[in-house]
């Protein structure tokens, strides 16, 4: 039987999606216009969640394609305008231009990641110390590095230890080529075992990257552009935040260790000992086989990892610069200089990318349509400790639903434009950025929506291999996320004031004037 050209078209549409997610996306695609005549306020609140909606669905198809054909049709009808969406994309072209070069530059700096990581997991056999180490070690990393990069590490990492097994355990060599996606020859339950260790591993260090990272000024892109609007520099915008950040950071540390212990939220998974042996044996093949000029690839490449903390945490130049710089030099170094070489680097970080932009666009209609607003204007009507709670509740929960840049930039902006009008003090002003900071960072773990890097594993290559999907991450991050927004809640009510007095008394941090503030505003 001959198919009709309408069912040629929507076979083709969104490829192997199942049949009721295409129907869906459809559908909304019918109604959006509709519901914009009626109110475009519901209209792009309904916008929103659809969007949520297809990130949710990213392991049944990416969402940059039916995110990107709701965005679409949101500026046809008038939600926003490509000039907008444009303007969102220029102020957040540091990050784009993070992803970019600093997620390639990871890749030409693996080899150095592999040995170093591979040594980590062989040598500490207690499961508990071992994701402390991959918490810790992601935190370290996130104050100096954006969380993108350091989830970035991570996957790749992960990827790694998932191929060498994969490959073994299909009766390969280390060296043989091999398609690590597909399952046919394996039944192996060491393989459910193996994938369920790693999730683990990659839930511990995507929350040791929000953990981190909120304590500089580099560790997110909304940190940056609150400590420029008010003005601090790397040390005070750290020490600012410590009487909310070191209490999580510990508390955060407890969490891990209640869950490697009891098992819950399924944590607490062990390497099985036949993959142990394949990774042993690994590391002893590597090591045996390696030549003066692959151990001076992993010297040179050790340099460069000093020189990218070093450039971060001195701010010597933009993210997606700094970035560049490790491609540069680890490629031309390392002898890589055929672009069909250079050209995979960029693989993981593109779609990414693209599907960011898309996420400007949705923000874009979010600012243009108000949704934020009444929250906004509702939360400024409190006063002392109450407001500071009401700004870390309102940011947190916005945070869980939208991207923590957006939230902390709208937020951020509007607190200034409040002092400048004398609604509230400097000193008022410079707690409510510790509140905005932290209520953008702590409570958005608890979805991918919320952190960029949550977003980045989600939709990475090792999701589906570790069958990591959006439900399966928001359970696992679940205990995280009460404890990390009760922890930060209870240090922003009772704590904050105090210890902020204190550091003025020890004169560790000084006041401000008002003219400082957004004197070098930067975001919307």
């Amino acid at each position: 039987m001959q198919t009709s050209m309408i069912a040629a078209i929507y076979k083709n549409f969104l490829g192997h999606a199942p049949d009721w997610y295409k129907k869906t996306i459809i559908a909304f695609l019918i109604v959006n216009p509709f519901i914009f005549m009626v109110d475009p306020y519901i209209a792009g609140w309904t916008l929103v969640i659809q969007f949520i909606f297809t990130l949710a669905m990213a392991l049944k198809c990416y969402p940059l394609q039916p995110g990107g054909l709701l965005l679409i049709e949101a500026m046809f009808i008038g939600m926003t305008t490509p000039g907008h969406m444009m303007h969102e994309i220029e102020v957040n072209l540091e990050v784009l231009l993070l992803l970019v070069f600093m997620v390639a530059g990871i890749y030409f700096m693996k080899d150095l990641l592999m040995y170093l990581f591979t040594k980590l997991v062989i040598k500490v056999r207690n499961k508990l110390i071992l994701s402390l180490s991959f918490i810790f070690a992601s935190a370290f990393l996130s104050a100096f590095l954006d969380a993108l990069t350091v989830v970035a590490v991570i996957i790749s990492v992960g990827l790694g230890f998932y191929s060498i097994y994969h490959k073994v355990a299909s009766g390969k060599e280390f060296h043989s080529d091999h398609d690590h996606t597909s399952d046919d020859e394996l039944g192996s339950h060491d393989l459910e075992d193996f994938r369920a260790f790693l999730r683990n591993l990659m839930m511990h260090s995507a929350v040791g990257t929000a953990l981190g990272g909120v304590m500089t000024m580099v560790g997110e892109p909304q940190n940056l552009i609150i400590a420029d609007k008010a003005g601090w520099d790397f040390v005070e915008f750290f020490i600012r935040m410590a009487p909310v950040t070191l209490p999580v950071f510990v508390f955060g540390l407890l969490t891990t260790v209640v869950l490697e212990k009891t098992g819950m939220f399924s944590y607490g998974a062990k390497l099985p000992t036949a993959v142990r042996q394949i990774l042993v044996d690994y590391n002893d093949h590597m090591d045996k086989g390696r030549s003066k000029r692959e151990t001076a690839k992993l010297v040179v490449q050790a340099l460069i990892g000093l020189w990218l903390i070093v450039g971060l945490a001195t701010h010597m130049a933009s993210v997606g610069l700094i970035g560049l710089s490790v491609i540069v030099l680890a490629t031309s170094m390392s002898g890589v200089i055929e672009e069909h070489a250079l050209g995979k680097a960029f693989e993981e970080a593109l779609p990414f990318t693209a599907l960011l932009c898309v996420f400007f666009g949705v923000v874009a209609v979010i600012i243009d349509q108000g949704l934020f607003q009444p929250v906004i204007h509702w939360v400024l009507s409190f006063e002392g400790e109450t407001q500071m709670v009401m700004f870390y509740l309102a940011n947190g929960v916005l945070s869980m639903v939208s991207d923590n840049v957006f939230v902390g930039s709208v937020y951020i902006t509007e607190v200034t434009a409040a002092l400048q009008a004398g609604q509230i003090t400097r000193d008022q002003y410079d707690m409510l950025a510790v509140a905005i900071n932290t209520g953008t960072n702590l409570p958005s773990v608890a979805t991918p929506n919320g952190q960029a890097a949550f977003l980045f594993l989600l939709t990475s290559a090792i999701a589906p291999l570790l069958r990591l999907s959006y439900g399966r991450m928001v359970m696992m991050a679940l205990p995280y996320t009460i404890v990390l927004t009760i922890v930060g809640l209870v240090a922003t009510y009772v704590g904050l004031a105090d210890a902020t007095q204190w550091l003025y008394d020890m004169h560790l941090i000084e006041h401000h004037s008002v003219t400082e503030a957004g004197a070098q505003a930067v975001g919307h």
